[in-house]
């Protein structure tokens, strides 16, 4: 473990930060001394503390040449540490795509190599490492960390409790991997079924439900020393466009804005979130100036500064988006979403660009120097609050000790037992028992890992049920079969008792939905798990049996296949409603539904 000295030094008498879990805002309190680090700082650093990027490697100092090759092509510098050094960045983000998540200790060993290579610079300070753990559907840091259900799911079970057990564990295992800031929960209230970036990572479409869920996953990170972040404000609820390749527009009234997206942003601001995520929307009704929101001063300083009261730290959403990207050049980018109000700006296309963008709007006089001192005096605050300033170093013992353990996987599996919904069940098909449907096809869609250690579904759900006493086959068929992997499905269903079906978005004339029909169409008896969105029940208007994952990943699968063999009871009720698919203007299934049975088991709490 390194020294602590040079933190020491670098500090000039900073000492203990406030204690791990008081999450609420004790604003001006440490500022006697925080305020004197920033007085020492040079320009250049100052510009770097906004900024959180990333980078390419699985440690600090030797990552791998493909990984060196990548980050000269686009920083210019070979490793995270050269990174670190040149820029002075204030925070960086792990992706599992740019090869920084392998393993616990390796994640825990490239934090500390991060944190080393800032702490030695002149006046280094520790940096703040984020990553995007929703869990469900969006996942960094995959197994044999605790993975538990997606925030839809969570919203299906309809537990506080469980939110805030998710925020707990999730928290204290990346904590002991070094990585302080989650951009997690999502606050979006999704109204829109075609929601093609939000959807299932949002906890529902009652906005007080989403509200008290938002809250207490905020509160069980942040009592364990991580940072919460609501995203994505002003709310991306009600799109369908993806900001990643579109520029979305909110067509919302400012008083639907109020009752609806407004409501879990304030349950965050209640509870005491240590940071929000700006959206790269159009809200016309919010600034009419056709500005994204992350460069809107209206509604970063105007609304979320002024009218909630919010005074914590905001980042925007990665600047490498097109939502954000559109009406201006990424030049212009960086400079206005800090003259919007916003502190940390989130992966920038172009870290060099960014960087000379700002610093030269200061030499210039469009951006003052008191307004960076703004948002670097709110970001160590919270790095203060986090204990970064007192202990910037992931201890390997707590790696052991903590992540992935049998108590956290327990709790993640009790907890995806009490969200799996059961939306169908015509003539009591579920549950079904391995004395009268001993053998089972499983057939479906195997869609990626969102952490790329789990998977695929099929597999998962054909090792469960037979784990659970069934003879389980599993069968890919993909998320659009052809004619002919229909046609190998239906032989194979020949020879078995029951077919499970894993759906993922179903459409009307896509092959899935001429799957399914042809799998009733043997006579067995067909039992659809949609494992991502619960919409696809609409489509499948022939089956008497289906039941809602809301995500794929193996804990959430695992739970579907103890409801299908009766071990224990579905509880999960639709935190969403489902509308008819020739009539969408009528509901199908209301919020609040959900099927229940006896089990064959012991039904465990």
């Amino acid at each position: 473990m390194p020294s602590r000295r040079t933190l020491l030094a670098a500090t000039a008498g900073v000492t203990a930060a406030l204690a791990v879990g008081n999450s609420a805002y004790s604003l001006g309190s440490d500022d006697g001394r925080l305020r004197p680090l920033i007085s020492r700082m040079t320009l250049p650093e100052k510009v770097g503390q906004l900024f959180v990027v990333r980078f390419y490697g699985h440690s600090a100092t030797a990552p791998d040449q493909a990984d060196i090759d990548a980050n000269l092509r686009e920083i210019g510098v070979r490793t995270a540490a050269e990174l670190v050094a040149k820029y002075r960045v204030g925070g960086v983000i792990y992706f599992t795509w740019t090869h920084n998540t392998r393993d616990p200790r390796q994640i825990a060993e490239l934090s500390n190599g991060i944190q080393r290579a800032s702490l030695d610079q002149p006046r280094g300070l520790p940096v703040l490492i984020a990553t995007d753990q929703e869990h469900g559907a969006v996942c960094r840091i995959g197994e044999p960390a605790a993975l538990f259900p997606g925030a839809m799911a969570i919203g299906a079970g309809g537990s506080t409790a469980d939110a805030c057990t998710l925020g707990r564990v999730s928290g204290a295992e990346l904590r002991a991997m070094g990585v302080r800031q989650d951009y997690s929960p999502d606050a979006d209230v999704n109204v829109n079924p075609a929601n093609p970036i939000i959807g299932v990572r949002s906890f529902g479409a009652d906005p007080h439900a989403v509200g008290a869920l938002v809250a207490a996953e905020a509160k069980g990170y942040q009592e364990v020393g991580v940072a919460a972040t609501a995203k994505h404000f002003p709310g991306h609820g009600d799109t369908a466009v993806d900001s990643h390749t579109g520029f979305p527009v909110i067509t919302h009234s400012r008083e639907l804005w109020e009752k609806l997206d407004a409501v879990p942003f304030r349950a965050a601001i209640r509870a005491g979130i240590d940071s929000i995520m700006t959206a790269h929307i159009q809200f016309p009704a919010l600034d009419g100036s056709g500005d994204p929101a992350t460069l809107s001063h209206p509604v970063v300083t105007g609304i979320l500064r002024g009218e909630l009261g919010y005074d914590g730290v905001v980042v925007t959403d990665s600047l490498g988006m097109a939502g954000v990207r559109t009406k201006y050049g990424d030049d212009r980018v960086p400079v206005l979403a800090l003259k919007a109000g916003v502190d940390q700006l989130l992966d920038p296309p172009d870290l060099d660009v960014a960087w000379h963008a700002v610093l030269k709007a200061v030499q210039d006089g469009e951006l003052t120097e008191s307004r960076l001192d703004e948002s670097i005096l709110r970001i160590l605050r919270l790095k203060s609050r986090l204990g970064l300033l007192d202990r910037p170093y992931a201890d390997a013992k707590d790696v052991r000790r903590v992540v992935g353990t049998a108590e956290h996987l327990a709790a993640a599996d009790r907890v995806a037992e009490r969200t799996t919904t059961l939306l169908v069940n015509e003539d009591g098909v579920l549950p079904l028992s391995p004395r009268t449907h001993g053998k089972l096809l499983v057939v479906g869609a195997d869609p990626a890992s969102p952490s790329g250690t789990t998977g695929p579904p099929t597999g998962v759900l054909a090792a469960a049920l037979t784990e659970l006493g069934f003879a389980a086959r599993a069968l890919s068929t993909g998320t659009d079969p052809s004619a002919a992997t229909i046609d190998s499905a239906v032989a194979a269903a020949g020879g078995t008792d029951a077919v499970v079906v894993g759906t993922y978005n179903v459409t009307a004339g896509g092959g899935q939905r001429k799957l399914v029909e042809q799998l009733v169409g043997t006579g067995r008896p067909v039992i659809v798990v949609a494992v991502r969105n619960p919409y696809d029940v609409a489509q499948l208007p022939m089956v008497k049996a289906c039941l809602a994952t809301y995500s794929w990943t193996d804990v959430e699968l695992r739970a579907a296949a103890r409801v299908i063999a009766g071990r224990v009871a579905p509880r999960g009720s639709l935190p969403v409603p489902v509308q008819r698919a020739d009539d969408p203007a009528r509901v199908l299934y209301p919020i609040g539904h959900g099927l229940t049975y006896r089990t064959h088991g012991t039904d465990r709490v």
